[in-house]
């Protein structure tokens, strides 16, 4: 599998992002390839659909100045990750515990980082959609067959550090189902399921970095996966009766 990072130029809202990735390509003698996987940051994709949020324009409910004040955050920001978030658990410093869109996440992926200056960014509001549009007009342009992902970082349990994992994604079926199989010892796998768009955006997410390497674009070539219109999106979500840490959440043994 190769990943070939594609530098662009800071995004602005308005922008056609995929004009934009197809006008690099042509100056670099490069083309999209029949099989390929378009990694695109989340953070481009919402700038360009104007999901960018000044804070300075937020009222702050009591609320979010209480939570604010307990986990030294901005309370207009606060006030967005209440408006967007499905529930709330609690947080540390700088961050708060959220569901949003069957996702566990920071501040509902709500983000200040590269995003302007007393502004944030929200993420694009259906981020599926949003990734099968970006795949019709690709595909329509280029006359090829390829998929698409959006990628965002979170954080695991225990884990330090972010990792890369697919917001949304189109084209191709994101999990593998090892059920049945066996492993090296010929005993079968009864539970195993491989997240392989999860695993896409992660190696995507290396190459782009979080800080100035401006590499919002990744194209992911010979990943071996079928391309397909026969695919559904939320087979990466599992429910909270069956999520090994929500399930658990907060009870004590």
């Amino acid at each position: 599998m190769r990943l070939i990072p594609i530098q662009t130029s800071l995004i602005k809202t308005g922008d056609n992002i995929i004009s934009i990735f197809l006008e690099i390509l042509r100056k670099k003698g490069l083309t999209v390839q029949e099989g390929d996987i378009v990694a695109f940051a989340d953070k481009i994709v919402a700038i360009s659909e104007g999901r960018v949020i000044d804070l300075t324009c937020v009222e702050a409910s009591d609320r979010a100045q209480s939570l604010a004040e307990r986990y030294l955050l901005e309370p207009g920001f606060v006030e967005l990750v209440l408006q967007n978030a499905d529930k709330v658990y609690g947080g540390v410093p700088r961050a708060l515990l959220t569901i949003n869109n069957d996702i566990l996440i920071a501040n509902a992926g709500i983000d200040h980082k590269n995003a302007p200056v007393n502004s944030v960014t929200l993420w694009p509001s259906n981020p599926n959609e949003t990734a099968a549009k970006l795949r019709d007009e690709l595909c329509k342009q280029t006359g090829k067959q390829v998929g698409v992902i959006l990628v965002d970082s979170h954080v695991a349990p225990m884990r330090m550090g972010t990792l890369g994992f697919a917001l949304g994604l189109a084209g191709f079926k994101p999990v593998k189902d090892c059920r049945g199989m066996t492993d090296l010892y010929d005993k079968p796998l009864l539970i195993t399921r491989i997240n392989l768009a999860d695993d896409l955006a992660a190696a995507a997410h290396f190459v782009m970095g979080e800080t100035t390497e401006r590499i919002p674009i990744v194209i992911i070539r010979d990943s071996n996966l079928e391309i397909t219109d026969d695919y559904n999106p939320r087979d990466v979500v599992i429910s909270k009766e069956d999520c090994l840490f929500i399930k658990n959440l907060g009870k004590k043994r």
